[in-house]
């Protein structure tokens, strides 16, 4: 797939029309899924717009390709476990605090994957002495504690504040 032309810094218009047909401004041609799942993967910046309309549908075309993905690969990305749970979070009084705690989730991880690969690595490695069989996991199990502690952290800013330092009732009840 040939690069796409845009200015410097400026992301690609990628007009999608009645038709289902996706067209990419930068290069002028037709595009598909696939080609803009690659663009993803190569690092290329895209706005997929309503072309009728110039509405931003860049979200649910980025979710159309996840399901596609989904249920075409061999190998998935999201357990059915993980599916349900996000799906419970729709309606609830936490449901805005998921998205900036996944992409945070998954900014740590991406920020780490190349000390995680090296980590397997050596493990593999390692894998004749049974002792060093998985010496990578203290680093797996730090990145699991630093993501419990954001967690933690991001909870503590929507607890009431009388409920952070004790509202008094608690003590008041217990010398009655």
């Amino acid at each position: 797939m040939g690069r796409t032309r845009t200015k410097e810094g400026e992301p690609t218009i990628i007009k999608k029309y009645a038709n289902r047909r996706l067209y990419d401004t930068g290069r002028s041609s037709y595009v598909t899924l696939d080609d803009l799942c690659e663009m993803v993967k190569e690092g290329h910046d895209f706005v997929v717009q309503d072309a009728k309309t110039g509405e931003d549908i860049t979200r649910p075309v980025l979710t159309q390709i996840i399901v596609e993905q989904e249920t075409t690969s061999e190998q998935t990305l999201l357990p059915t476990s993980f599916l349900r749970n996000l799906i419970g979070f729709y309606g609830d009084n936490m449901q805005g605090l998921v998205p900036n705690y996944l992409d945070q989730t998954l900014n740590f991880f991406v920020t780490n994957q190349e000390r995680m690969r090296e980590q397997i690595n050596k493990s593999f490695e390692n894998i004749g002495g049974m002792q060093n069989m998985f010496p990578g996991s203290a680093a797996l199990e730090e990145m699991n504690k630093q993501n419990m502690a954001m967690l933690e952290r991001t909870m503590k800013m929507f607890t009431p504040f009388n409920m952070q330092h004790g509202s008094g009732e608690d003590e008041k009840a217990g010398k009655k």
